[in-house]
């Protein structure tokens, strides 16, 4: 199997079912993980040297942050649904949940100083948009984009409706050429709807030294170090996926496939 495709394990102790890593992953940036726990189940972390979105796939839990109490969040029943809550915990700071309905979880994480405050992020704090046209049309829900405060990370959650592309035309994010392009690590968080579908996830450098295709089912994680990353849900199922992205700079400049650009008009 590719080593650029992550399946989820059985839940661990803590409910833990992804595990990325910038060392199982090979790259400098970028940690993701999820948990699927059970109403009660508590979870609590240390940020170390890394800030942290934590974002409520699904469920409500009780949340608190570098010695904050911030009540409830959540709500809906699944990732397909609108108005995500998230959670930013700083660096160098504890945050901590209890699941009030059984519940899914994604931790995503970047190096960070711990130079801003804990915060919850409301629905109504995320600006939500509309890309592309005809079968290349997806809906966008900027959970944690450039302009809102961070250190390092970048959120997002997309909904591809059946038959469907997205990430398309074909673009990167791999050189540190400000203005013109960011280098930022990537992964894909994919969920189906219904749940026995797949998405098609091709990732491809210019001089095709990687170019893979891959077959993301409900649950899997595809990592993207470098190269054009487009995907494609097949008829009958719609997709979401949830995109963490972190590099050297908080900028989100990306480079279109040349052969593919035309499509934009």
């Amino acid at each position: 199997m590719s080593k650029l495709l992550v399946k989820p394990s059985k839940p661990d102790e803590s409910g833990r079912i992804h595990a990325i890593t910038p060392e199982s992953a090979g790259w400098t940036y970028v940690g993701f993980e999820v948990y699927r726990l059970k109403s009660g189940q508590s979870l609590k972390q240390a940020t170390g040297d890394r800030e942290a979105c934590i974002v409520m796939l699904s469920g409500k839990a009780h949340v608190g942050a570098g010695g904050q109490d911030f009540g409830t969040i959540g709500g809906r029943s699944s990732p397909f649904e609108p108005d995500p809550w998230s959670l930013y915990a700083p660096a160098r700071s504890e945050w901590s949940l209890k699941a009030e309905t059984d519940c899914e979880i994604a931790v995503c994480t970047a190096p960070a100083k711990g130079r801003l405050p804990p915060r919850v992020i409301r629905p109504d704090q995320v600006g939500q948009e509309t890309r592309g046209k005809g079968t290349n049309t997806r809906h966008v829900r900027n959970i944690l984009p450039e302009t809102e405060p961070a250190e390092s990370l970048l959120v997002v959650e997309v909904i591809t409706p059946s038959g469907h592309w997205s990430s398309y035309p074909p673009h990167k994010h791999d050189r540190d050429m400000l203005p013109h392009e960011s280098l930022l690590e990537e992964t894909y968080y994919h969920r189906l709807n219904p749940p026995t579908g797949f998405a098609l996830q091709r990732v491809y450098t210019d001089d095709r030294s990687l170019d893979e295709t891959l077959a993301a089912a409900n649950g899997d994680v595809v990592l993207v170090p470098k190269g054009y990353h487009p995907v494609g849900a097949p008829h009958g199922y719609e997709l979401y996926y949830l995109n963490v992205m972190a590099g050297p700079k908080r900028v989100w400049k990306f480079h279109n496939d040349p052969d593919h650009a035309w499509m934009l008009g």
